[in-house]
C-alpha cells in the first residue's frame, strides 16, 4: 500500500536527534549504537549494497528450516472488500537465507489455503498474513508447521452476530486507510497448521480477538488505521508455552463515546503480550491469556495490560491509536539472540494518520524464561535504531545471512546470532529490502 506522505521533524528536532542518538542513526558505513544497558550491550549497522526482496511484503516475516530448506511465506490471501481480494500469500524455498530473498516473483509457489466462509457462516473471514512460523518440535522431519496469522474484517466480511457477540457493527465506523471513502478494518490474530511443509494449510481458529464492544468508533476515532483489535504478531516459543506479542488497538474497556477519554484508550495499548500452551495450538480457540498486568490471566477476548516499558508516555508524545497524531510502537518482531543471550525485539512507530512514522527501535529482553514472575515485561526502553526522514517505515525484522554460522545453525528470524541482516519496508514506496546488517558486542 502505497501513500502520498511526506512526513519531516522539525530541523530543531532533527538537530536534537543527531545529537542524542547518533550513535544509532546509520549515515556512514559504520555506525555504533551505545546501548544504556547494564550489561554494556552494543550494536553497529554496517551499510551495505541494497539487497532487495523480490516479492510482496506486508507483514513480519514468516519463515522455517524444514530439513536443510529454509522456506519464507510473505503475502496476503483471501477477500478484502476494500483492496480487492488478494492471492499474494506464496512460498520460496533455498538452501540459504540470500538464496531464497531472492527468489524471482515468478519462482514463488501458492499453497493450498482454505477459502473464505460465505458471510455468515463459520469459517475464514478476511484476509489473513502469516506473521510467524512455529515448527512442531515433536515432528523429526520439521513437516509440521503452525502459521500465526494477522486477519482483517470489516462489517462487511463480518458482521455482527447477536447470538455469539461475533462480528461488528456498522455504525458510526471510522475510515480506513485508503484516499477513498473506506470503512476502517478490525484485526485479530488465528493459527493455521500444515503438516508438509507448508504446501497445504487448515485453518485451526482464533488465538486472540477484540468484540464489538472494544471499538472505537466516530467521532473519536480519526486516525485511519484500524477501528480496534488486536493484530500484527510475533510469536517465540519457550516451555510449554507460546509467546505471543502483539499490537493492542482497541478500547481498554467497553467504548461508549458519552465516556470516552483519549487517556484510558492510551493505557490499554500498544505493545502487548499473551500465551497458549503448545499442547492448544490444533484447538487453539478460546485457550490463549493475556497478561493482566500480574500474570497471564486475562481471557483471550477479553482486555488485558500492555508492555509499559514499551508504552510512550504521553508527556513524551505517546498516544492513542485512534487518534490524528498516534504516538506508539507497533508491530514487533522478537528473535532470541544466542551470541547476547537474550531477545531482541525490532518495532515501528507511529506518529500520525495512516500509519506514517520514519523511524523503528529496537529493544533488548534479557530474561529467557518469559514465564517465570513479570519476564515477560523486561524490555528495555526502546531506542532508535533507523530513521529515514520523508519516508513510512513498516515491519522491520533481522533475518539469517547465508554464513556457514547461520545455515548450520539453521537460524531463522526468531533465532538469530552476533550477526544480522536488517529488513524493513519503506511503505510509502512499496519496496522491502536490506541496506544493513546489524552487528551486537556484548
Amino acid at each position: 500500500m502505497a501513500y502520498k506522505i511526506s512526513p519531516y521533524l522539525s530541523a530543531q528536532n532533527l538537530l536534537f536527534l543527531a545529537i542524542m542518538l547518533a550513535g544509532c542513526q546509520p549515515s556512514s558505513k559504520e555506525n555504533e549504537g551505545n546501548t544504556d544497558l547494564s550489561n554494556g550491550v552494543k550494536f553497529k549497522l554496517i551499510t551495505t549494497d541494497t539487497f532487495h526482496f523480490n516479492n510482496f511484503v506486508d507483514c513480519n516475516m514468516a519463515e522455517a528450516w524444514i530439513g536443510d530448506t529454509l522456506r519464507i511465506f510473505p503475502g496476503k490471501y483471501g477477500e478484502d472488500p476494500v483492496w480487492g481480494y488478494a492471492t499474494d500469500l506464496k512460498f520460496a524455498s533455498g538452501f540459504n537465507a540470500d538464496e531464497v530473498f531472492s527468489t524471482p516473483a515468478d519462482k514463488y509457489i501458492t499453497p493450498s489455503l482454505p477459502l473464505n466462509a460465505p458471510v455468515g457462516q463459520k469459517g475464514l473471514h478476511g484476509a489473513i498474513w502469516f506473521e510467524t512460523v512455529y515448527q512442531a518440535q515433536n515432528d523429526s522431519s520439521g513437516r509440521t508447521l503452525y502459521a500465526i496469522y494477522h486477519n482483517e474484517n470489516y462489517p462487511e466480511t463480518l458482521p455482527f452476530n447477536p447470538e455469539t457477540k461475533e462480528g461488528y457493527l456498522d455504525k458510526d465506523w471510522p475510515l480506513g486507510l485508503t484516499d477513498r471513502i473506506t470503512p476502517a478494518a478490525v484485526p485479530r490474530i488465528g493459527v493455521m497448521k500444515s503438516t508438509d511443509g507448508g504446501w497445504s494449510w487448515d485453518n485451526k481458529g482464533l488465538f486472540l480477538e477484540d468484540k464489538q464492544p472494544r471499538m472505537i468508533l466516530n467521532k473519536h476515532n480519526i486516525s485511519k488505521t484500524f477501528a480496534g483489535g488486536i493484530g500484527d504478531p510475533s510469536a517465540v516459543a519457550v516451555g510449554d508455552y507460546l509467546y505471543l506479542f502483539y499490537g493492542e488497538y482497541g478500547y481498554p474497556g467497553m467504548y461508549d463515546p458519552a465516556t470516552y477519554t483519549p487517556e484510558k484508550e492510551h493505557s490499554g495499548q500498544c505493545i502487548s503480550v499473551a500465551r497458549m500452551l503448545i499442547s492448544d495450538l490444533d484447538q487453539p480457540q478460546g485457550k490463549a491469556k493475556r497478561w493482566d498486568g500480574t500474570r497471564f490471566n486475562a481471557p483471550w477476548d477479553g482486555i488485558g495490560i500492555p508492555i509499559k516499558s514499551l508504552q510512550i508516555p504521553i508527556e513524551n508524545g505517546g498516544g492513542p491509536a485512534s487518534s490524528k497524531s498516534g504516538g506508539f510502537h507497533w508491530g514487533p518482531s522478537v528473535s532470541w539472540n544466542t551470541y547476547l543471550n537474550c531477545w531482541v525485539m525490532l518495532m515501528g512507530h507511529v506518529e500520525g494518520q495512516s500509519w506514517i512514522g520514519d523511524k523503528l527501535y529496537i529493544s533488548f529482553n534479557y530474561h529467557k524464561d518469559l514465564g517465570i514472575d513479570d519476564h515477560s515485561q523486561k524490555w528495555t526502553k526502546p531506542q532508535v535504531l533507523v530513521q529515514k526522514p520523508g519516508h513510512v517505515l513498516w515491519y522491520p525484522s533481522l533475518q539469517p545471512m547465508n554464513t556457514k554460522e547461520d545455515i548450520a545453525a539453521k537460524n531463522t528470524s526468531l533465532k538469530l546470532g552476533k550477526k544480522a541482516r536488517l529488513f524493513f519496508k519503506y511503505s510509502n514506496l512499496g519496496k522491502y529490502f536490506s541496506e544493513y546488517i546489524i552487528e551486537f558486542e556484548k
